[in-house]
């Protein structure tokens, strides 16, 4: 195991700059997930720490030793692709194996590592198949575990999901979980899918532009973003953005609904954010407000509910245990003061007496 330090690092390709003096302190044992949209630098950086892409600048250290110059064999890292890269002529066992046998070790080594690895992803009844024998699931755990019998101190997940279907997905998710607890490596991996990134991470790193505009917790990001960015990105369905004016810590909507925010003392044009989960539905609230319902997705014991204010501003409210409702009705909503955020017009976080 090690951690992995990045200091001040950057990426240019001629005059575009696509990661810009990015510091960064991945802790030994972590979890780490770069997440954002794409284009937005992550997978570019995860193969900087590779040493598949040669960086531009600054300093990359893996367990205290620079690395900027190392090859990818020397630096102790294991990588797992989103398009499995296994090799279709080989069995399951020959394909988990291989670099074991490039790098010169005996069969009973092999053996004996491949078998350990098998057995931690339940692969022992497929090692005599074909890739093409395979559910995609199953070749993900291949492509795993030929990470695994390399026993490296990093392990590299490039959107290793992405292929996969949604059942899949989520089984797999598990999976990825329990390994990490069970073999307590340092884990980096790189999704799109805040979904993964909540579910998944220790610590996640939330990247715009080959820059990082937050990093912490899920709980952290969630309860406490930096900006409208963070806010929209982190939380499914995303976060509501309701413009409107800010004025004895109150927000008036463009309907003239007015919301008290607690600790706000800004004033001037803000936008109001509030998760679709915050809402209260039927019941008033503090500061009731009337929404014509467009759609309702039922999800068995949650729905959502997409619809607008009489102004046209869009809304998605969760509806938990609220039967009934059907598309074309009137809600009254409503929020609680602590469960709202303010944004300024750049887009900052407004905090307490802010």
């Amino acid at each position: 195991m090690a951690d992995v330090v990045l200091s001040n690092v950057d990426k240019s390709y001629g005059a575009l700059e696509v990661i810009g003096g990015l510091n960064l302190s991945i802790e030994d044992g972590s979890f780490t997930v770069f997440v954002g949209p794409s284009g937005c630098g992550k997978s570019t950086l995860l193969r900087m720490i590779a040493g598949l892409e040669p960086i531009s600048g600054g300093e990359v250290q893996i367990g205290g030793r620079r690395v900027n110059e190392a090859e990818p064999i020397e630096r102790g890292v294991a990588m797992v692709f989103q398009n499995y890269a296994l090799y279709p002529h080989m069995s399951v066992e020959q394909n988990i194996g291989f670099s074991l046998r490039m790098a010169g070790l005996n069969r009973s080594q092999i053996a004996t590592r491949v078998a350990a690895a098998a057995a931690s992803l339940q692969l022992e009844p497929l090692m005599k198949r074909k890739p093409a024998e395979l559910s995609g699931g199953q070749r993900q755990r291949v492509a795993i575990g030929r990470a695994i019998v390399r026993n490296p101190e990093v392990f590299l997940f490039d959107e290793p999901l992405s292929n996969l279907d949604a059942e899949l997905r989520v089984s797999m998710r598990v999976e990825i979980a329990k390994l990490h607890r069970q073999l307590g490596s340092t884990m980096i991996y790189v999704t799109h899918d805040q979904t993964e990134a909540m579910t998944l991470a220790d610590k996640i790193v939330v990247m715009r532009a080959g820059k990082i505009e937050q990093e912490g917790t899920p709980e952290a990001l969630y309860e406490d973003p930096v900006n409208m960015f963070v806010a929209g990105f982190i939380g499914s369905p995303r976060m509501n953005f309701l413009p409107g004016t800010a004025g004895d810590g109150q927000v008036t909507l463009a309907d003239g609904t007015r919301f008290a925010v607690a600790g706000l003392a800004a004033k001037g044009s803000v936008t109001l954010g509030i998760r679709p989960e915050h809402f209260v539905v039927a019941q008033g609230g503090e500061t009731p407000m009337e929404m014509v319902v467009d759609v309702v997705e039922n999800l068995g014991g949650t729905r959502f509910l997409y619809g607008a204010l009489a102004s046209g501003e869009a809304l998605v409210i969760e509806a938990r245990d609220q039967a009934g409702i059907r598309s074309g009705d009137k809600v009254a909503i409503g929020v609680q003061p602590d469960r709202a955020f303010a944004f300024d017009g750049d887009g900052n976080r407004l905090r307490a007496n802010s």
